[in-house]
């Protein structure tokens, strides 16, 4: 953020217009924007209305300021930021199921919802699974060995995607692997996944 990029753009409405007309006149495709609210809800009007007036196509508003983590996320804010614009905006925060999903929607009028961790703890939650089901674990395991993903990466992922599924005492044992051996003879002995 200190560099001048991500959510150290929020206090600077006007950079955000003009690379967004920028993008939008020298791409020819649809520019969107994803945001942080500022701690003033008139400040993130105030980005969100330069935003469309610049050109974007759709603004996705994560309902926490750029200090905030784990609080939980201001859905009054995106719904603030929802009726201040006739552009479609996507909600984010706090979407971890189906049910969060019918709540934020709810909530703020979004036009869509887009989740992050939510999605790293299931990638099929939105086929309608409660929890990472185990060929999702498979196939991310096949995806990881193809592509060449970092041990670091293939860990995480695999972290969150068997926190639910996972004993407490089994998670602090995989939890401290250190090789993508390890994890594979793990996930072997432990899931069947070969």
């Amino acid at each position: 953020m200190s560099e001048g990029y991500g959510a150290h753009l929020i206090s600077h409405p006007e950079l955000v217009a003009d690379m967004i007309q920028q993008a939008c006149s020298r791409s020819g495709l649809p520019v969107s924007i994803k945001i942080r609210v500022h701690q003033d809800l008139r400040q993130t009007v105030e980005l969100v209305r330069r935003a469309e007036h610049a050109g974007a196509a759709w603004i996705t508003v994560h309902g926490r300021t750029v200090k905030q983590r784990a609080e939980p996320a201001s859905m009054e804010a995106v719904k603030l930021a929802k009726e201040s614009v006739s552009v479609p905006v996507v909600a984010n925060g706090d979407i971890r199921n189906e049910e969060d999903i019918a709540r934020v929607h709810q909530m703020t009028g979004a036009n869509g919802v887009m989740a992050a961790r939510g999605i790293l703890d299931n990638p099929a939650m939105y086929a309608g699974y409660g929890h990472t089901p185990i060929h999702c674990v498979h196939e991310w395991v096949d995806i990881a060995m193809a592509t060449g993903v970092t041990f670091t990466q293939f860990h995480h992922h695999l972290i969150y995607m068997l926190d639910k599924v996972t004993a407490r005492t089994e998670k602090k044992v995989f939890n401290t692997l250190t090789s993508t051996p390890a994890v594979l003879e793990y996930l072997a002995e432990n899931y069947g996944i070969t």
